[in-house]
């Protein structure tokens, strides 16, 4: 969880019924902290757990390996794709596209390092996936 800030600068303020107030007082007692510190730890702890679950992915070994093959494909462009790059072309005044993001480096690997990803897959233990 995050370090509570020493010197606090903002304020949050929102009403409560009577009886959801005692029963905070009560579990902040129960934990010898004061609402206030109890109030803030446990609304930070919930914050960083709803945005964790909202943000992080567990995918199975298969879909992992999927999901990076797929990151790792060339895909040919599409018509949408050749359309929008002439568009592009077009409004820039340029007479060809600019060089492409991806593709391969002096090295062997892509540009989005997917060569490196598939090695660090490839070295993780089966429990690790």
């Amino acid at each position: 969880m995050s370090a509570l800030p020493n010197t606090p600068s903002s304020r949050l303020d929102f009403r409560i019924s009577p009886e959801h107030k005692a029963l905070i007082e009560r579990a902040a007692s129960a934990q010898g902290q004061t609402v206030s510190n109890f109030a803030i730890a446990t609304l930070l702890k919930a914050a960083e757990e709803a945005i964790h679950s909202e943000t992080m992915r567990v995918l199975s070994a298969r879909d992992s390996r999927r999901f990076l093959a797929m990151i790792d494909a060339a895909a040919a462009p599409n018509a949408a794709l050749k359309a929008a790059a002439a568009r592009y072309v077009k409004s820039a005044g340029r007479t060809s596209p600019a060089k492409p993001i991806r593709g391969k480096a002096a090295s062997g690997k892509t540009a989005s390092g997917g060569a490196g990803r598939q090695r660090a897959a490839k070295g993780r233990s089966r429990g690790e996936r």
